[in-house]
């Protein structure tokens, strides 16, 4: 891993943050100026930094003249501002310049650290995207049934076959036909698509098939329908299963032999187009109903591709979100919002009635709502159902309000002699020390306060009731950072896959 680099003048700032981000096994490297960071970055021989973290007011440079020339370079790098003039222009012109995030002085230590892990978080999946760049593609996804998916497309490639494509709506049926069109033998041909529910019924016939002029009121002119302007390629039929009884007819002789009529027409229209349909509703119950014919059904029902819902595909929800902020940001020609690991969780765990079509307009909504350039959980839309009582530390899943117990309040712990021997006499007040060696973690301070809590009152139950709790933290934990894949989690915490499965059904995690 690259070195965070500290950018202070203060001697005191710069000592503290390496010596905390030593303890948390972070490398670091120190600069006084501004100047000296632009020298270093321009030395090919340096590896560069994982985090910039920078004071505004510095003698040899403005920090954020600083952030404005490392953006130009290197806009990916998380840079996080620091300040001791806590004004609302600083503020601004921080996220303005693309900062990470805004760290007024005096600060919590921990806070500050667990910050930069945050920073160093992002820094990471920068990294990796853009390892695997690639030319934007036509669909996303890493989950098993959106692999599956691509799999059938890749198998049907050398076919004109009819395709039947299944799924809730806003699932990206259209994307999967046209998917499929592109590679297809037909792919130089037109793409032509048509939302069978969307045209009134007494226009859907017209559309579909033409007319000849003067084949009824309004009609001046001969027009050329969908199945005729789709020659030589696609016809994508969405909605089918609205589509009137008597068009249906027509469309299986289509269907058949590939010859339809005009509107007002005498004779027959010869055309080779390949029909693709989709459809949110259940054909085979349509079918039972007596709504949709039967012979239709079979005629189409070929290939059946069934796209999942959103919410069966959990794991794909991040690179979604990140590709439609990428893409908004774009259309509105403005610079793309990043989105925190806590606020990905809640998008994550949102069950998206809409699917991909709801995600996609949730992202073109923080980009133009979001108040900064990070989104945390309360820039979500009010949909998404982000409960502040819920918002907990990074490090931490979230969990049922009624589960939670109250956050155990601990002050300031004090370093090991030694340290204090170390410190320069200009510390700056308000900087909580780092912990020292021996001394309990926060985590262990509240785990002794809460033990001794239950110990005060009845008792009886408390090595259960705690155990319990411990871990259902570290199963959830777990299971978040591997997108819910149980036997990656397991082998993460290193239990047996059956263990797990046992333990999440006994905790009633499922």
């Amino acid at each position: 891993m690259k070195p965070i680099w500290i950018v202070d003048d203060d001697q005191s700032i710069r000592f503290v943050l390496e010596k905390a981000l030593a303890r948390e096994g972070l490398p670091s490297r120190s600069f006084a100026s501004a100047r000296d960071v632009l020298t270093a970055l321009d030395d090919p021989a340096d590896r560069g930094p994982q985090v910039i973290v920078s004071d505004i007011r510095m003698p040899g440079g403005n920090g954020l003249d600083l952030l404005e020339k490392v953006k130009a370079s290197l806009p990916g790098l998380p840079v996080i501002i620091m300040t001791a003039y806590s004004d609302l222009d600083s503020a601004v012109s921080a996220f303005q310049g693309g900062a990470f995030e805004y760290l007024p002085k005096p600060f919590d230590l921990n806070k500050a650290v667990e910050l930069i892990r945050r920073a160093v978080e992002e820094s990471r999946r920068e990294e990796v995207a853009e390892q695997q760049a690639v030319p934007a593609t036509e669909m996303l996804g890493q989950a098993p049934a959106m692999q599956d998916v691509f799999r059938a497309i890749g198998r049907l490639s050398q076919s004109n076959v009819t395709v039947m494509i299944t799924g809730e709506s806003g699932s990206g049926k259209e994307l999967v036909a046209r998917a499929l069109h592109k590679h297809s033998p037909c792919a130089n041909g037109p793409f032509i698509a048509i939302n069978t529910a969307a045209i009134p019924k007494d226009l859907l016939e017209s559309e579909l098939f033409g007319h000849e002029r003067g084949a009824f009121t309004g009609a001046q002119a001969m027009r050329r329908g969908r199945f005729e302007q789709a020659d030589g390629g696609t016809l994508f039929l969405d909605e089918i299963g609205d589509m009137p009884a008597d068009l249906q007819t027509r469309l299986l002789r289509v269907l058949s032999d590939g010859h339809f009529y005009r509107v007002g027409g005498h004779g027959a229209v010869k055309t080779n187009v390949r029909v693709i349909a989709a459809t949110h509703q259940n054909l085979e119950q349509r079918v039972k109903e007596g709504v949709f014919r039967e012979d239709l059904f079979h005629r189409l029902n070929v290939i059946r591709l069934r796209l999942p819902a959103l919410r069966e595909r959990r794991e794909d929800i991040a690179a979604l979100t990140r590709h439609f902020l990428q893409q908004s940001a774009a259309q509105l020609g403005v610079e793309p919002k990043r989105i925190s690991a806590a606020a990905l969780q809640w998008v994550e765990r949102f069950d998206f009635p809409g699917n991909v079509r709801q995600l996609e307009n949730m992202c073109h909504w923080l980009t133009v709502m979001a108040p900064a350039q990070l989104i945390e959980p309360k820039d979500l839309p009010p949909e998404v159902g982000v409960d502040t009582r819920q918002v907990v530390p990074l490090n931490q899943p979230l969990v049922p309000v009624d589960n939670a117990r109250p956050a155990i309040e601990s002050g300031p712990v004090e370093l090991p002699q030694a340290d204090l021997d170390d410190l320069p006499s200009t510390l700056a007040s308000g900087v909580t020390p780092p912990l020292g060696d021996g001394q309990l973690t926060p985590w262990e301070l509240g785990l002794d306060v809460e033990t001794r809590v239950l110990l005060a009152g009845e008792g009886g139950d408390v090595w259960d009731a705690l155990t319990r709790r411990f871990e259902s933290r570290l199963i959830v934990a777990a299971l978040a950072a591997t997108r819910g894949r149980r036997v990656e989690a397991a082998q993460k915490l290193g239990i047996g896959r059956n263990t797990i499965t046992r333990k999440i059904h006994e905790l009633g995690l499922e």
